[in-house]
């Protein structure tokens, strides 16, 4: 019967749809991220022996695993981890393979390298992989198979394993005993080298251990200690250590930068190098090819605090010698050099902010040089790293592609001096969003905020004065009405710049600001498909390091906290710039004079609430809730600041009405009590602190997320119900209920005939006036949903939206409300009063209907919370999710009724006017001549 009823109500949901088809990939966006890049896990590489084109591989800072189209910067294939790792994250992969592998924390993994699919993995319980390198001599199988891996791992005891290149199994493995910390493996045909660090028993130096090994069976050959520990402090001193044949040497340096010192992997000598003189050396970079069929030569870069130099140095494998070659010389600007091969050749590229150069490795003749055009995108910012490739022919360098990372995070790719495309990174991990206001509108609304604590003489000249001003911008005005007029019949999309967001006639066009965990700040507009406006990183504001930063959105500007430091930084929402004192005055906060409101803070498992005045900083605590004894809270969801109400009441069938309970001052407190396994839901009135309703689940699986959101007279919450009892029974629940004040139809409760009530001490009321009838109902749903939220519309017409978020299917989901309202008949159809409202028979499954899916066909990693804000029109919502990937869109929950469609054919329309105007001024001569002739006709 269950599945009769289930079948029925996935039939009611068809009419239904989140976006239209053709609105898809229009009116939303969607940034897949894989996160700023790892320098020495990026790189070039031909997906399989037989392909004629390169992709892009990387692992990014947050362990993201990715191939990316160098052609149009698209993603092709990428692995996000489940769970946050540990250690940092490795990408290899071998000349005509066709697999990468990769290793995270404690996992060893294969991939295909163009796809994504597993091809195989290999845990290391209870370590970590601290380097991971491919065996590329071929030891005796042939050339088609898969060549093996080695890996580093540390942990209780530290070893060296030679892992099978086709299935991942051990082959062998070398423990090491002593106490020295592991730090690389190196490989060459006839060797496997594990270099280590070992403390000096005198002074706090650090000397390099080499531990020979037979790559057959994995048996240490031989070992020797470099005298280092006068140079080497730590591991940062520590400029290089070679993988393969093609760089086989270990360089480092001391403290001051002044000498640096390379020995060849497998001898005990070690030579030592000057370094340039003329500027004070910050950082030293040591560049050397990756194919093991390369020439021996690499490049140390010297880099400054205006720029940077070079130089190419020889290593002779016969002789066991190292020699510098030539210099580049010091460039007064910031750059970067990479590596690029052909055959044996080895080219360097120099990648500047204004151009892009090509050196050989036996000789410093350049051989290709292209200006880089600048972007407004990279405005300020300088290239960090760099990967590239190069074509050349009869000694010239032809064409240069380089896929450059820089300063403000865009990972960029530069095709021959030309922009290719720009991937804002910098975007991965986001750990808040606020929307902004936006520049005319905080322009009049400081200017309104001024007229208003003036006198009526004084403001009314203000007021003169600013129309006056205002004509100013009319010329520019009337010169480009034309063009929007043109670009609005034929629908010609145009570039959008925070100078001219304010024409956006519907409101589409609003500002989001976004804080990464990293500490950088960028504002987003979601009418023009998320471009980037300006990003800038808090560091410049303040001298600390961000942990995790958090905004709050103000008229004119954005407030940013971190844990890191105390106090607030105030930042321009449209410039990215310091807000001036007068901004801040004018504006101030987001709190009228009078009113109050209120902010919670959670410390030591109470949760307290707060009254914020007019006066900025100035708080007053009045209440705090502590919940019973075993549990803890775990979450608190208030109800959103601004929230209109279009109706007081639901008009039923039978046009009664049932009053909602609309206190603004709701807050919904989550705890959990993880040794009875239960879940407790508390709504408080955040003014007064009383508790309202209080709602109690057994069987919870305490460690998985709750959920909720709160709107209007409704909130809802997600629980994962696990029975101990019946194992079988694990499952997902949404819960809904509704406020009422009063389960009658046309009553208002206690408080109807009531002139005024107290918010603050509604105990004082009569009776139990405060709190609310509630009408709640669950629903069985097949996945776990992470995040929700409402949408939120101008006038609060629209019907609302439940947004989820599924994580098992990387989507955000937008369900209507009519399908989870508690007042949905159980057990029978719904009779005709209930019909006219729109209600449905329940059913306790509640399926996930593929329209109702708000990303379709995108696949968003990673979100951490969904906010929505209103639009210019009320039928429109607009959606902005963020986490590890960036996703944006507007949703029409009751219909787009206040805008015409996409398809509307305005041409037709402006024709069809036009043929009526011409056939107007046709026919009215005719019509006219037709009744002075009916006058002189004789009847």
């Amino acid at each position: 019967m269950r599945l009769y009823a289930a079948l029925g109500l996935a039939a009611c949901l068809a009419p239904v749809s989140a976006i239209f088809e053709d609105d898809a990939y229009h009116i939303d966006f969607h940034y897949a991220l894989l996160g700023l890049p790892n320098h020495d896990a990026t790189f070039f590489q031909k997906p399989y022996g037989a392909s004629k084109a390169s992709l892009l591989y990387s692992i990014s800072e947050n362990q993201t695993i990715g191939a990316i189209n160098p052609k149009d910067g698209t993603l092709v294939w990428r692995q996000h981890p489940a769970s946050e790792p540990r250690g940092r994250g490795h990408l290899r992969a071998a000349d005509e393979q066709d697999t990468v592998v990769s290793a995270v924390g404690n996992r060893v993994t294969a991939w295909s390298s163009s796809d994504g699919r597993l091809v195989w993995e290999t845990n290391v319980d209870g370590s970590v992989v601290e380097d991971l390198e491919i065996l590329e001599q071929e030891d005796g199988i042939t050339k088609d198979e898969a060549k093996d891996a080695i890996v580093l791992v540390s942990g209780t005891s530290h070893s060296v394993k030679r892992l099978d290149g086709k299935t991942g199994r051990i082959k062998w493995t070398y423990e090491d005993s002593s106490n020295d910390t592991p730090f690389q493996v190196s490989t060459s045909p006839t060797t496997i080298y594990y270099i280590s660090l070992h403390s000096s028993i005198i002074g706090a130096g650090l000397k390099l251990k080499v531990t020979s090994l037979s790559p057959i069976t994995g048996k240490k050959l031989d070992q020797y200690t470099l005298s280092s520990d006068t140079d080497i402090t730590s591991r940062d001193h520590i400029v290089f250590a070679g993988a393969n044949t093609a760089a086989p040497v270990l360089a480092w340096t001391d403290k001051d930068y002044s000498v640096i010192k390379v020995n060849i992997i497998g001898t005990k000598t070690v030579a030592s190098f000057d370094t340039p003189g003329e500027s004070p050396i910050e950082k030293v970079v040591l560049h050397a090819p990756g194919h093991v069929n390369s020439q021996p030569h690499f490049l140390v870069e010297y880099q400054t605090y205006f720029g940077h130099s070079a130089e190419v140095f020889h290593v002779d494998l016969k002789k066991n010698t190292v020699s510098k070659a030539y210099s580049l010389l010091e460039l007064q600007t910031k750059g970067t050099f990479t590596t690029s091969t052909t055959d044996a050749n080895v080219y360097f590229v120099r990648v500047t902010e204004d151009e892009v150069s090509v050196v050989s490795s036996a000789s410093h003749g350049v051989l290709g040089r292209w200006p880089t055009a600048r972007s407004p995108a990279l405005a300020r910012a300088y290239p960090v790293h760099a990967v590239s490739e190069v074509v050349v022919k009869s000694g010239t360098a032809t064409a240069a592609r380089s896929a450059i990372l820089f300063s403000n995070g865009q990972w960029v790719l530069v095709r021959n001096g030309d922009i290719a495309w720009t991937r804002p990174e910098f975007l991965a991990q986001a750990s808040s969003a606020v929307w902004a206001r936006l520049p005319e509108v905080e322009s009049l609304a400081a200017e309104l905020e001024v007229e208003q604590h003036q006198n009526v003489v004084s403001a009314y000249i203000h007021r003169v004065k600013r129309h006056i001003q205002d004509l100013e911008h009319f010329p520019a005005w009337a010169q480009n009405l034309p063009r929007r007029l043109l670009g609005n019949v034929v629908g010609k999309p145009k570039q959008t710049a925070v100078d001219n967001i304010q024409q956006d006639t519907f409101g589409f066009h609003k500002l989001v600001i976004v804080a990464t965990e990293n500490g950088r700040l960028a504002a987003l507009d979601v009418g023009a498909r998320g471009k980037v406006l300006w990003n800038v990183h808090l560091t410049q504001f303040a001298d600390t390091v961000f942990e995790y930063p958090t905004l709050r959105a103000h008229s004119g500007y954005v407030e940013v906290k971190d844990p890191s430091f105390e106090g607030s930084l105030f930042i321009n929402s449209t410039t990215g710039g310091t807000a001036s004192y007068v901004n801040l005055h004018l504006h101030g906060p987001q709190v009228a004079k009078g009113q109050k409101l209120v902010s919670f803070t959670l410390t030591n498992g109470v949760l307290k609430g707060a009254l914020e005045t007019e006066n900025r900083g100035n708080t007053e605590s009045v209440w705090a809730f502590e919940p019973p004894s075993g549990e803890r809270i775990v979450g608190f969801t208030a109800r959103p600041l601004k929230d209109p109400v279009a109706s007081i009441g639901k008009v039923l069938g039978d046009r009664s009405v049932l009053y909602k309970y609309l206190n603004p001052n709701l807050v919904l407190v989550t705890a959990v009590s993880e040794l009875a396994r239960t879940a407790s839901i508390y709504l408080l009135d955040s003014a007064s602190g009383q508790l309202l309703h209080t709602m109690l689940h057994s069987d919870v699986d305490t460690s998985r997320p709750i959920p909720s959101t709160i709107s209007e007279n409704w909130f809802s919450y997600s629980l994962t119900i696990d029975s101990t009892a019946s194992p079988e029974s694990r499952g997902h629940q949404l819960i809904v209920s509704d406020l009422y004040e009063s389960p009658l139809p046309d009553d208002r409760g206690p408080l109807g005939a009531s002139s005024n009530s107290s918010t603050v001490k509604p105990s004082r009321s009569q009776g139990d006036a405060a709190k609310p009838y509630v009408l709640s109902q669950s629903y069985q749903i097949a996945a776990e949903i992470s995040h929700m939220a409402v949408t939120q519309t101008r006038q609060g017409i629209t019907s609302r939206e439940l947004l989820i978020t599924i994580p098992s299917t990387s989507s955000i989901i937008g369900i209507p409300r009519q399908f989870i309202d508690p007042r949905r008949p159980v057990g029978r159809d719904p009779n005709p009063n209930e019909q006219a409202e729109g209600l449905i028979k329940y059913t306790p499954l509640l399926p996930l209907d593929s329209k109702w899916h708000l990303t379709h066909k995108y696949e968003v990693l990673g979100i951490k919370d969904v906010i929505t804000n209103e639009s210019g029109i009320e039928s429109t919502s607009l959606v902005f999710a963020y986490g590890h990937d960036i996703f944006g869109t507007r949703v029409a929950p009751s219909f787009a009724f206040d805008i015409l469609g996409k398809g509307f054919n305005k041409i037709q329309m402006l024709l069809t006017v036009a043929a009526l105007f011409v056939g107007v001024l046709f026919v009215a001569p005719l019509v006219r001549r037709k009744q002075i002739n009916s006058l002189w006709t004789i009847p």
